[in-house]
């Protein structure tokens, strides 16, 4: 039997409406750029009955995953995203993160050891002087946040796609995932990670990155969403299992960008 798409009385249509525009209205997540579809037409796209709380959460979990497919066909592994002049960088660099500032975890340097594990040939643990002496690459981007406010950084590293040759990566896995110091995790396609302005970042304005902003190390990729760029990496893997994220698993979209 089909699903019915209509909406019962006792659901709050206004309340439904917002959480729909919050899936649709980020930069990242315009399906369909004029935003033509109704409620209705989203119910039925997604296949959801919306008859109860716990409908419309499947209809928002469909949608989400809707944005996702979208998101990963308009992606191009090839095109860059804009950059900027020194000029332009954001000073001070907002600090961002799901607790305040005085919170920011400390990782002494001197005894780091960055963990490689899953789909790779050498599963080396590396040191910072290891990780510092890889080729190195410099890009002023700017990061966008979901929150609706955005700035321009200069950020130095190792290009990720290096980083992953160098550790034999399967680059046929589906996923590359990362564990921080802080409890937060993140996992991204390997489309992406292998983007070329995807950076392993170790500096941030011409000096070693700030605690504030992730040391020892952050992933910097200018085609994500703020949330999708992981901060105190500690443990990098690669993967065929879906790893999910901090937020994603929060009810935020995965893939996060386009």
């Amino acid at each position: 039997m089909k699903p019915s798409n209509r909406v019962p009385s006792d659901i709050d249509l206004a309340s439904l409406s917002i959480d729909v525009r919050g899936e649709l209205d980020m930069p990242s997540r315009r399906l369909f750029g004029k935003r033509i579809l109704t409620l209705g037409g989203l119910a039925m796209l997604t296949g959801c009955s919306l008859s109860d709380d716990k409908s419309v959460d499947t209809f928002l979990a469909s949608v989400s995953r809707m944005n996702d497919r979208v998101q990963a066909w308009l992606f191009d592994p090839n095109r860059l995203a804009p950059t900027y002049t020194e000029a332009q960088i954001t000073r001070p660099f907002p600090f961002n993160a799901f607790y305040g500032i005085d919170e920011v975890p400390h990782v002494d340097g001197s005894d780091f050891r960055l963990k490689v594990s899953g789909l790779v040939r050498n599963r080396k643990d590396w040191t910072l002087a290891e990780l510092y002496a890889l080729p190195q690459a410099e890009q002023i981007t700017r990061h966008i946040c979901v929150e609706g406010w955005s700035a321009i950084g200069r950020w130095g590293g190792t290009p990720f796609a290096e980083f992953l040759k160098r550790v034999g990566a399967d680059t046929s896995a589906k996923y590359v995932g990362f564990k921080c110091a802080d409890d937060y995790y993140e996992s991204i396609d390997m489309r992406t990670a292998l983007h070329p302005q995807t950076l392993l970042t170790f500096t941030f304005d011409g000096q070693q990155l700030p605690e504030k902003y992730g040391y020892p190390m952050k992933l910097r990729m200018p085609t994500k969403l703020g949330y999708k760029n992981p901060k105190h990496i500690m443990e990098i893997f690669v993967t065929n299992t879906f790893p999910g994220g901090y937020w994603v698993d929060q009810g935020y979209n995965w893939f996060g960008g386009s």
